[in-house]
This record gives structure tokens, sequence and C-alpha cells, in this order.
């Protein structure tokens, strides 16, 4: 007796439906196992926290071997990210003045190491706050080392600026010493003919110093990296960049702290463009004419 197999049939339309339904299905799935996986996407990363406020305070301390005497500007407070590049410039001072005293003899001290730092505010507009740091390491010897530096904040930005940002080009260093070296050059030479020195001495002199000039006025960033800006009589623009060179980059000791400022029209064309909304052209005062006729006591200026 032969068996029969049974078959299954679509009577219905409902049921026809729920077929075509499960084929769908099946065939998506299989799709699905087959796609290659789908990128996983990242959140965003959350934008860095503000540097938390700095406890700018003056420091005095004082030991049987030390002194250290910092003193910082109170509108410093206002900018925590430049408050923290003053108090770390002044910390590590201090370190390396802790540093020599105890890798010094106590036995040999003739007096306490000493750190003197004071920090002012030289320059505070919406676009840019200035501060300069002058003073002195004293280990031992003839005169303390000098210490001198400048940092020139960018509030919008919440960053300090540099020579190199606003200088990117090799080529406008070139300009900037030029010009800083013809200046330097120009003021050691009137200040050795006041001093009326004798001819070879003066020689000697305009020899050792004017090298001591075009060796800290290289061509690059380095030699530049402290200035100032000098502000304009409206007191928001820039009209110059004073830069600044401590003692023995551009002379010898004794003659302390020299300054440079380069205006606005030599430094534009090398402006970074980012820049140079910040800068104004300011034009030197009118020299005032004398009338050489009139007898001294009644000599008068003309604008």
């Amino acid at each position: 007796m032969r068996t029969s197999i049974p078959k299954f049939s679509v009577k219905t339309p409902a049921m026809l439906a729920v077929a075509l339904t499960l084929a769908l299905g099946l065939g998506a799935c299989k799709k699905n196992d087959d796609a290659a996986p789908q990128a996983q996407v990242e959140a965003p990363a959350p934008a860095p926290a503000p540097p938390a406020a700095v406890d700018l305070k003056d420091v005095i301390e004082q030991d049987a071997r030390y002194v250290v005497g910092i003193s910082y500007p109170p509108a410093a407070k206002k900018y925590p990210g430049l408050a923290e590049a003053l108090q770390r410039y002044a910390n590590g001072a201090r370190a390396e003045l802790l540093k020599s005293v105890q890798a010094a003899d106590p036995a040999k001290q003739s007096g306490p190491y000493e750190l003197s730092l004071n920090f002012t505010l030289q320059a505070e507009t919406p676009e840019i706050v200035a501060v300069g740091v002058e003073g002195t390491s004293y280990t031992g010897g003839a005169h303390g080392a000098p210490l001198v530096a400048r940092f020139v904040w960018l509030p919008q930005q919440n960053r300090l600026l540099t020579a190199n940002d606003l200088f990117p080009e090799a080529a406008s260093w070139v300009a900037i010493s030029d010009y800083t070296r013809e200046q330097l050059h120009a003021s050691l030479s009137q200040r050795v003919d006041a001093d009326e020195l004798p001819p070879a001495e003066r020689a000697e002199v305009m020899r050792t110093v004017g090298r001591m000039i075009d060796e800290g006025t290289e061509p690059t960033p380095a030699s530049f990296a402290a200035f100032e800006p000098v502000l304009a009589p409206d007191g928001h623009k820039l009209m110059a960049l004073r830069f600044v060179f401590p003692p023995y980059q551009v002379g010898p000791y004794i003659d302390g702290v020299r300054s440079v400022e380069v205006p606005t029209s030599v430094l534009a064309p090398m402006l970074a463009p980012q820049f140079r909304s910040m800068f104004v052209s300011v034009a030197p005062a009118p020299t005032p004419a004398v009338d050489p006729s009139a007898p001294p006591a009644l000599q008068s200026t003309t604008q």
C-alpha cells in the first residue's frame, strides 16, 4: 500500500498575506546579517574647561639663608590663564634660588641669597593685556642675575601671544633685526659721544658693545621674545611694539635693560593677517620749529 504525503496549500487571501509577510521578513533579516557593521558615531569632545582661578598673592619669605620678595598686579587676577603663567614663572625662579641654597655651604655664605620679582601691568584693553616682570636673583658674586620677561595675553582667545604668532615668516625677523640694530647702534654712539671718551677707548667700546648688539639681535624669534605693546593715544589700538633686552643681551650689565620701539609703519607689512586689526599707524609728533633770528629768551615754537 502506498503512503500519501499531505500537500499544503494557501486557500484564503488572508493566509497568502501572512505567507508573504513572513517571506519578506526572512529576506530582510538575511540582508541585515550580510551587511557590514555600521560605524559608531562618537559624541563630540567637550570644550576645554576654563583654567581655575589662581590665588595670586604677593610673597614675602625670610629665612636665615635666603629672602624672597614677589609682587603681582591685582588686575592679573581677572585673567586666570595669565595669572597662572605669572605664578609659574615666579615659582620657577624661586625653585632655582632654593636649589642654589641647598647646594651652597652655609659656612661660606656671606649673606642670604635673594630673589626679587616685581610684576607690573603695562597695558589692558579688551583685546590685549600685558604684564612685565623685572628683578634679580642673587646667589653670591658681585651682583644678582637679572630676570626680565614679558607676558602678553589675549583675553578673547584666552592664551598668551608670542612674537612668532605675530610674525610667522622668517623674512620678517630680518627687517625687525635691521631696524632694531640701527636704533641700538645709534643710541650707543650718542652715549659714547656724551661720555667724551678718548679716541682709542671710544673705538674699543663701539667695537665690543657693537658686537653684543649684533649677536643679541639675530633675526630669530628667540632674540625678540620679550616685547610689550605700545598703545596709541586712543588707548585701544597698538601703535608700536617695544622689544626689551635684558642686561648682557645687547650690552654690558651696567647698561641695564635696553629697549627699542618698532612702529606700526615698519611692522604692518609683516604682521600675521589675524592681528593687523589690532594695530594703527600714528604719525610722529612734528618737530617744533625755532626761529633762529629770535633772541634766546624770545624763541617760540610753532606747530
